[in-house]
């Protein structure tokens, strides 16, 4: 992997590789800490999009399948194309109508069909080619249906508090995005996007759960931190200690902080009857 300069240009590894390895113990657990902050609200945003019994629904970067599993069984949609590039997570909780796919998103021969829904939750933000994949992904839609994309906002800014919890979030970003291209600062611009990917109906929300002791998201990030620690350390804003620091924090009635935020926006196919 060949990482940038803290600050320069993204870097050319990838999400799995070096860091979040779905082979390295516990990352499974790891993305079901992310899965338990944030799946009621994803799944109350495509509820209220109408999905639904016959919908054919794909989920890009499903991760441990979560998501899927609920549209299923919460839902009634016909059925669930789970896409990963690693689907040993998948595998492992199959359920009636979840079908999964290893592939890679940024393959230029990926069309696995048309759908009414086509959902991607925390993976744009780590592909540099994220602006061209928006345009691919509303072309996997049929008439009629819907994208939704979730990924991170980051909350921190300069004039915030100094906090252990702030400084191995800015370390983190900056960080991921020297080694393997992680970059939310283009998140807010995902509404315009799909609108240029000719979409209907654009709109918008974010939520930002509570950090609180022993919470899922706190958990998340705290196990985040500890995987990409070899990340965070050369950017020269934390050390070692800084970073079991932050840790500590999160699980003290004193920390006092906005834990990374997630856009979910999304667009509608012109040319059907289902948005």
């Amino acid at each position: 992997m060949n990482a940038s300069p803290p600050g320069g240009a993204p870097g050319e590894g990838r999400y799995g590789e070096a860091f979040f390895r779905p082979d390295r113990a516990g990352e499974a657990e790891r993305i079901d800490f992310g899965a338990l902050a944030y799946d009621d609200i994803t799944m109350a945003r495509l509820r209220a999009l109408g999905a639904g019994p016959g919908w054919s629904c794909l989920d890009i970067g499903a991760g441990t399948g979560t998501v899927g599993r609920r549209l299923l069984g919460e839902t009634g949609v016909a059925s669930v194309l789970a896409v990963d590039r690693d689907v040993r997570f998948l595998d492992a909780r199959p359920a009636p109508g979840l079908r999964t796919l290893q592939a890679d998103v940024t393959d230029p021969g990926f069309a696995p069909g048309s759908f009414q829904l086509v959902h991607a939750r925390f993976v744009l933000m780590h592909l540099p080619e994220r602006d061209r994949l928006i345009g691919t992904l509303a072309e996997l839609l049929a008439p009629g249906g819907v994208l939704v994309l979730s990924d991170a906002v980051d909350l921190t800014s300069e004039r915030g508090p100094a906090t252990p919890y702030t400084t191995a979030m800015r370390a983190m970003w900056q960080g991921l995005r020297a080694t393997i291209g992680t970059d939310v600062s283009s998140v807010p611009a995902y509404p315009h996007l799909l609108r240029g990917a000719g979409l209907d109906q654009v709109a918008a929300e974010i939520h930002v759960p509570p950090l609180v002791p022993g919470s899922a998201i706190s958990r998340f990030w705290a196990d985040t931190w500890q995987r990409s620690r070899q990340a965070m350390l050369p950017t020269g804003l934390i050390d070692d200690a800084g970073i079991d620091a932050a840790v500590r924090y999160l699980e003290i009635d004193a920390c006092a902080a906005l834990s990374a935020g997630m856009l979910t926006a999304w667009g509608w196919k012109p040319g059907g009857t289902t948005g």
